[in-house]
């Protein structure tokens, strides 16, 4: 364990099996500086061991007695709304839908549980994944997550208009350095919208396609990173909770204006011609990027070729850095790029790469960002 307990991330692990309780702690506490700090069998049990231990990650199972998970993390967030859960369950169906249920309510991602203990002790995906979230909420994480008023200038990092042109920004804390870029002409319109998301992503793209109800006239094509079973539940939920018409991705399926397309979960989506010449979409099942399949960099490369400088990219809340080179790609041949803001991202890892990179021309609040992107496309 780490010398001092002030660094330690602490974690509530809740699971109705004690062997699956004492599977995940053993993974979580291979890092010295991650603590289980209490177990429960149950909802109840868990709101309890909350209260009493303050846990940074919750790791929430669906099905138990006595309280389920969901009544457990709809209660607990009415307490604290800022707590960090975790849905972990095998998965299915039925799982699918309640999980994205709860990421509605305030989950911040969802960590599919091998189905037999001999799984869990051998996925190196699991392990690897319960690791990678628990550091990303955790003390220890490597960059500050919560934007303050910056110590250079203002307006905040959290509050950058999507008018500022060139200005300097320091990250409080690190003196990590960022610049915007110039904003796109006030007659500029893009051909294309594209949009790269990974924890915490369900929100935020809730929120943010609010503000485009009505888009009619470009495409939109969306990366999320998520299980197969869970893209075309999420791409549901979009058309549902915000008039924006959602689909999941399919081969040779042509790219619409008014539509948003949805990545399918285990498969890059990619963007080309097909033999009559019109735009469709291809999946691609090649290697991972950044650590994920469907990632958002192939996307956006694949979006070159045919829109050039009518790109318009958002990069909302994730972890790791997966867009940043995409994005790069993008701003090269002329398109521009917004971000997620640090305060109002869950994790600031994808919005904070392409940030740091000097590549936005804004930096945004989740609920500021779809505003002034609708004010291009719509």
């Amino acid at each position: 364990m780490s010398a001092s307990g002030d660094f330690q991330t602490k974690v509530l692990v809740v699971d109705d099996s004690a062997v699956i309780r004492g599977m995940i702690t053993r993974i979580v506490e291979s890092d010295p500086h991650i603590r289980v700090v209490a177990s429960a069998q149950n909802g109840e049990v868990a709101l309890r061991q909350y209260e009493e231990h303050k846990p940074d990650v919750v790791i929430l199972d669906i099905e138990m007695p006595v309280m389920d998970g969901i009544t457990a993390l709809t209660q607990l967030l009415k307490r604290h709304p800022d707590a960090k859960v975790v849905m972990c369950s095998t998965l299915t169906q039925q799982n699918a839908e309640i999980s994205m249920k709860a990421m509605e309510i305030g989950a911040v991602d969802y960590i599919p549980k091998p189905t037999s203990t001999s799984e869990i002790n051998n996925s190196a995906d699991f392990h690897t994944r319960v690791l990678q979230l628990i550091r990303s909420f955790g003390k220890h994480r490597p960059a500050a997550t919560r934007t303050e008023e910056p110590v250079a200038v203002k307006p905040s990092v959290a509050r950058a208009s999507a008018e500022t042109t060139k200005g300097g920004f320091v990250m409080p804390g690190t003196g990590a350095q960022f610049t915007l870029r110039q904003a796109p002409l006030a007659m500029w319109r893009p051909r294309i919208l594209a949009v790269g998301s990974s924890t915490g992503g369900p929100q935020a793209l809730f929120e943010f396609f609010k503000a485009l109800k009505g888009i009619k006239d470009i495409p939109v094509v969306i990366t999320q990173h998520m299980p197969p079973t869970f893209t075309a539940l999420l791409a549901q939920h979009i058309t549902q909770q915000t008039g924006v018409t959602c689909v999941e991705a399919a081969e040779g399926m042509p790219l619409l204006p008014g539509r948003a397309h949805l990545a399918r979960g285990g498969v890059h989506m990619i963007v080309k011609k097909n033999e009559a010449g019109q735009l469709v979409l291809a999946l691609d099942d090649g290697p991972q990027e950044n650590f994920c399949k469907p990632a958002v960099d192939p996307m956006l490369r694949s979006l070159i070729p045919f829109y050039g400088r009518d790109i318009l990219t958002v990069i909302l809340t994730g972890m790791g850095s997966d867009g940043m080179h995409g994005s790069k790609a993008v701003v090269d041949a002329g398109g521009y790029i917004y971000a997620q803001d640090q305060a109002t991202s869950v994790v600031w890892g994808m919005p904070g790469a392409v940030a740091m990179a000097g590549l936005c021309s804004g930096v945004l609040p989740i609920k500021d960002i779809g505003v002034a992107i609708a004010k291009k496309v719509l």
